[in-house]
């Protein structure tokens, strides 16, 4: 059974982050979401970054169940952490993608992909491809439920003289969301 909700918007206007595209599936038992954030970093992320500090981005797809009478009744969720750096000896791009907040200290579990350049690595970062964020049988099919996912550069996960100079500052928002309706089925 396939079941799929989509939505696609224009290009984000320069110096924000627009989730241009996303869709959701019914696969083989899983909901799976697939995704492309539009985002430019700002010279003075970019330049933190060319210095060997990490970015952390973070991922969250949660599915609700809307309720007029009470607040909305969070069915399953999922996030992605990922962590950006440049490793100047190598002159490489190394990007790791876990499901907890990746510390410095240790990256714990994570998949770790490296790459030549910025641009290559940032579209890893933009794009969502299948990812699994529920069981389908997690969620009820004769109700409609909303799929909210939410994109942002962690300045929390940042060392703390940044995190001090970062509040504020618009040119360390990154942060978009959009959400997108998964019918029920005998709505259709």
């Amino acid at each position: 059974m396939l079941t799929c909700a989509w939505v696609q918007a224009d290009a984000p206007a320069a110096g924000s982050a627009a989730i241009t595209q996303l869709m959701v599936q019914r696969v083989d038992g899983e909901l799976e979401l697939t995704a492309e954030v539009q985002f430019e970093l700002s010279s003075q992320v970019e330049d933190a970054l060319h210095k060997g500090i990490p970015m952390f981005f973070v991922a969250e797809a949660e599915i609700v169940r809307e309720r007029w009478y009470w607040t909305d009744k969070t069915v399953a969720s999922a996030t992605r952490h990922m962590r950006l750096a440049y490793q100047p000896l190598t002159r490489r791009w190394r990007l790791n993608v876990g499901p907890r907040p990746i510390e410095t200290s240790g990256l714990g579990v994570t998949l770790a992909q490296t790459f030549d350049s910025l641009p290559e690595a940032l579209a890893s970062v933009q794009r969502f491809g299948r990812w699994q964020v529920a069981r389908a049988a997690d969620i009820p099919t004769d109700t409609p439920h909303l799929l909210r996912f939410r994109f942002g550069l962690d300045v929390s996960q940042l060392p703390r003289p940044f995190q001090i100079g970062a509040v504020g500052q618009s040119e360390w928002s990154i942060a978009a969301s959009a959400s997108v309706k998964l019918p029920a089925e005998g709505a259709r």
